[in-house]
């Protein structure tokens, strides 16, 4: 026996573990092959968020900040949700990084004997943290083409012990973005089960043809849910950890609980620069996006090409291709031998799934790239 088997909590976690993005990663390292497995970008934010962490730096910003989260930022993360969509954040609660939120929001929430209903493929923390909290998940499968739920499913997934409902859309990995009838569907359950809604929306201002709707601004919804999104994502800057999760303030209570005995507090000179980062024009909004579409199209467009078939993303810089056309049976495989042989990296999506018959010969591919890191990317494939 294993100090692993020895312990209760690393052994639950273990069937989490999944070492292959480290694996891919010193494959590509080994090879000399483009990463396009890990999701960040390869260029920085904004010049002025920069430059104020920097001062922010410089002028002493270093101690540990309010546990909560720095005033400005707290204010500034209220401000931007009403000015988006309409929201009244409630209480909010800066984190280390949207996973952070997650986590303290599953653990100070749900308890062995609860379930926690989540979408599959998930964002691998998730299965992980519910693991930590002793519950149980249970999962509804978004399958290809559309990556939307099966209603039937989606029904069945909840029952008399289902304590909250996690939704990540934007979605990683498919790309899919839950429309206002999906949302609808999933809180109405919810509130026929009295679950606390918990959405992960760090790809909020990453979407083509589609609209992001925070499922706290549908009717009866907002008592009841949390609403996590980061800096990482919006403004790239993936390294800084800088998230934040808000609502109904006895629901961020629990979170908070959890948290201070995490992190407690962190990114002293983060904060103030993201603090001022979401206050900037609409128009550096609206170029997140507006300069992902074009590195989309051109990596839907030549792994096509390539021969695979693939299902454009409305939303996040993530594409997912299928290997079938190709005459894969195995994407994990496949993954683990493209380095060497083409000289590209990429990510099989059954990592992301309790079920790995969900996703056999499915990849994900970011295109949060340089434009001419993509293009030779697409010219080895």
């Amino acid at each position: 026996m294993t100090v692993l088997d020895r312990n209760p909590l690393a052994a639950r976690l273990r069937p989490f573990t999944s070492t292959i993005f480290a694996e891919i990663t010193q494959l590509a390292v080994a090879h000399g092959a483009i990463n396009l497995g890990q999701g960040f970008p390869d260029t920085d934010g904004p010049a002025s968020l920069l430059a104020d962490a920097q001062q922010a730096i410089a002028t002493g910003a270093n101690q540990y900040p309010p546990a909560p989260g720095l005033p400005a930022l707290r204010e500034a993360v209220a401000t931007h949700q009403r000015h988006f969509y309409g929201l009244d954040a409630g209480e909010v609660l800066v984190t280390a990084g949207a996973t952070e939120a997650i986590a303290s929001a599953v653990i100070g929430l749900c308890e062995p004997g609860d379930e926690v209903v989540v979408f599959e493929p998930y964002y691998d923390s998730y299965p992980a943290v519910i693991a930590m909290a002793g519950a149980t998940r249970r999962t509804v499968a978004l399958r290809a083409p559309d990556f939307q739920p099966d209603p039937a499913q989606l029904r069945a997934a909840f029952g008399p012990r289902t304590k909250a409902v996690l939704v990540n859309t934007p979605h990683n990995p498919t790309g899919t973005v839950f429309g206002p009838d999906t949302l609808r569907a999933i809180g109405d359950l919810a509130v026929e089960h009295d679950a606390v809604v918990i959405t992960d929306e760090v790809y909020e201002h990453m979407t083509f043809d589609a609209t992001h709707v925070p499922m706290a601004t549908l009717p009866g919804l907002a008592d009841r849910t949390l609403t996590v999104s980061s800096a990482g994502k919006t403004f790239s800057v993936t390294g800084w950890k800088i998230g934040w999760i808000h609502g109904p303030a006895e629901l961020v209570a629990a979170a908070r609980a959890v948290k201070q005995f995490l992190t407690f507090a962190g990114g002293a000179p983060f904060q103030p620069a993201v603090a001022k980062a979401l206050a900037l024009p609409d128009e550096v909004y609206a170029a997140i996006a507006g300069d992902l579409r074009p590195k989309r199209d051109l990596l839907v467009d030549g792994l096509r090409e390539a021969g695979m078939r693939v299902f454009a993303p409305r939303g996040t810089y993530f594409v997912v291709a299928d290997l079938a056309p190709l005459g894969v049976t195995d994407a994990a495989a496949y993954a683990r031998e493209m380095p060497a042989r083409l000289g590209v990296a990429a990510v099989p999506v059954s990592v992301f799934c309790d079920d790995p018959a969900l996703a056999p010969t499915l990849l994900r591919f970011a295109f949060c790239k340089r434009d001419e890191v993509l293009q030779e990317a697409l010219r080895r494939l």
